[in-house]
């Protein structure tokens, strides 16, 4: 009987490997379920070293460039998979610029809005996180990685593919974006009708990606226009060859000098009041807590992140006094170079109480506190770092627009 079912069980498997291959109908393509397709079996991304190449923007009539670039929706697109659109519309565009972000949601309703009319919208990150300083990202929740794109498709529920190109630049070179967001309209024949800004209002709520909609409009009825060039404004592309300079400043952050303060019960009480004009970050942490001595680094980034904001982070040890010369020495590996306290009284009663008198006492606790002493995000345990980010970037105080 086993020798029967062996053929019979593999000619199910090949036959349902064959199965899970895309299928076209009409030339349109029908995606494949990818909902349980892990990401090292689609694609791991891995930016590369790139020599610094001229950029120059693609120029009125010529032809959208092939590329073949993986998506957040977890499989790839070509050039021929928007065969079927009367007009193309091409975004490049990413997570962490300001601008970038104030753009989304104009960009999800110009996706919606042109849908039944022959329009498809495609978005490429041309970043490369080689060229990415952390203190680049005061504006965000999120980095340019493929993993913090797919996290941003489904925070915003993007409708429209969104590709990456931040491992060699491959189509991004061809295309020439100068900043994000940059926008490229094509015809039917995938020539050039109009290149440069969304809309002249970086502000949102203040325009509706009008330069865009007006080229789609006169490419759909064969139309010339003016202006069919427009600049654009937003963050520059982070080019691979740029990681010279986030070396150099990486190395400076990780030279600064790192010290360590005692504080006692009152001055905890001081620390939670928060009597300053800027939005603090608590981590109460110790070095024999495994959670807290794992997730330390997230703080520090954190810290690089916002602290050209109007934002603060303090890390305060509950290690034992005798234990200081240990917690300075983690502290200094870590690149701690901030505000570091270590708890210098014997009663860690009294140092629950002066922290939060809703705190357990267990390790590791952070608080999240508005001046004048409101705490607006408390974690009792390991924080999820992209929580913690968005509670700061979209707390009033903050925020991720100019």
């Amino acid at each position: 009987m086993k020798t029967k079912i062996i053929p019979i069980v593999f000619t199910i498997l090949l036959f349902g490997l064959l199965g899970c291959k895309e299928k076209k109908t009409n030339g349109a393509s029908i995606e494949p379920n990818t909902s349980n397709i892990k990401e090292s079996a689609f694609f791991t991304a891995n930016p590369q070293e790139i020599p610094e190449q001229e950029i120059s923007t693609l120029k009125i009539g010529e032809k959208a460039p092939d590329f073949n670039l993986p998506a957040t929706d977890g499989r790839f697109y070509t050039l021929n998979d928007f065969s079927n659109a009367k007009v193309l519309v091409i975004v490049f565009t990413c997570n962490h610029c300001p601008t970038a972000q104030a753009y989304e949601d104009r960009i999800i309703q110009l996706t919606s809005d042109y849908k039944n009319k022959g329009v498809h919208l495609v978005a490429i990150s041309p970043n490369s996180i080689n060229g990415l300083l952390l203190n680049e990202l005061g504006y965000s929740d999120l980095g340019d990685s493929f993993d913090d794109m797919k996290t941003r498709h489904k925070d915003k529920n993007f409708n429209f593919p969104y590709l990456y190109d931040g491992d060699t630049h491959g189509a991004s070179i061809k295309y020439g974006p100068m900043a994000t967001p940059h926008a490229y309209v094509f015809d039917q024949e995938r020539k050039l009708t109009y290149v440069g800004r969304l809309d002249a209002s970086e502000k949102p709520g203040t325009a509706n990606a009008e330069d865009v909609r007006n080229a789609i409009d006169a490419t759909l009825l064969g139309k010339a226009f003016e202006p069919n060039t427009t600049k654009t404004f937003g963050c520059s592309i982070k080019w691979a060859w740029k990681d010279e300079y986030a070396k150099k400043i990486n190395k400076e952050w990780d030279e600064q000098p790192v010290t360590l303060e005692e504080i006692d019960a009152k001055g905890l009480q001081t620390l939670m009041a928060n009597n300053s004009d800027k939005l603090r970050l608590v981590n109460l942490w110790a070095t024999w807590c495994g959670p807290c001595v794992l997730e330390y680094p997230e703080f520090v980034d954190i810290h690089r992140m916002y602290r050209g904001r109007d934002f603060e982070f303090i890390s305060v040890s509950a290690d034992q006094m005798k234990s200081k010369d240990k917690v300075l020495a983690f502290l200094q590996k870590k690149g701690s170079a901030l505000s570091n306290y270590i708890y210098s009284e014997n009663d860690k009663y009294a140092m629950i109480e002066a922290i939060d008198p809703e705190w357990n006492g267990a390790l590791p606790y952070t608080a999240l506190i508005e001046p004048s002493g409101k705490i607006v995000y408390r974690k009792m345990g390991p924080i999820d770092p992209f929580e913690l980010k968005k509670t700061i970037v979209e707390h009033a105080m903050i925020g991720r627009y100019y």
